[in-house]
């Protein structure tokens, strides 16, 4: 019997299906990133082959961080403009390319998906602690939640704790 190196049982990559739905939408994120990062000249199917190849985390087009992906790229220049919508004094230009992508990734999924508006705010404040400047998720919190005043959607529990 052969002794666990820490090894994993399996050499098989998981699916990303498999992951949290926090974990799927850091991955969405990170794609939208490479995508920018590229200037969308790569494909998403190529960043997502290499993905899989790099992190073990298999990436397929039928998988929901896929198509959620592709549709937040889709629909880039909507969202765009809604995000534009609300920097007062404030140029688009200026955002930063993180804080960009978290927008425009929090505010496609309020606008097209059923998700509570408190759990995207919510989610869209960790990413942004975990990949942004300093204090962005403040920002990114107080854009968002001004988005949902403004077209009517119910948020609770938006107040972001330090």
């Amino acid at each position: 019997m052969t002794e666990n190196l820490g090894l994993p049982q399996s050499t098989m990559p998981a699916s990303c299906s498999e992951l949290s739905q926090r974990d799927q939408r850091s991955l969405v994120f990170q794609l939208l990133y490479a995508m920018d990062a590229s200037e969308y000249e790569s494909s998403l199917e190529s960043i997502a082959e290499n993905f899989s190849r790099e992190y073990g985390c298999l990436i397929f087009p039928h998988d929901q961080v896929f198509i959620t992906a592709r549709s937040v790229i889709s629909s880039r220049e909507i969202v765009d403009e809604e995000i534009k919508k609300l920097l007062a004094n404030w140029r688009f230009e200026r955002l930063g390319m993180i804080t960009r992508l978290l927008m425009r990734y929090a505010l496609w999924e309020l606008m097209y998906t059923d998700t509570p508006a408190s759990v995207v705010i919510n989610e869209a404040v960790e990413l942004a602690k975990g990949f942004a400047e300093d204090n962005a998720f403040r920002f990114v919190n107080g854009l968002l939640d001004e988005w949902c005043k403004q077209n009517e959607r119910i948020v609770s529990c938006t107040e972001v704790v330090d």
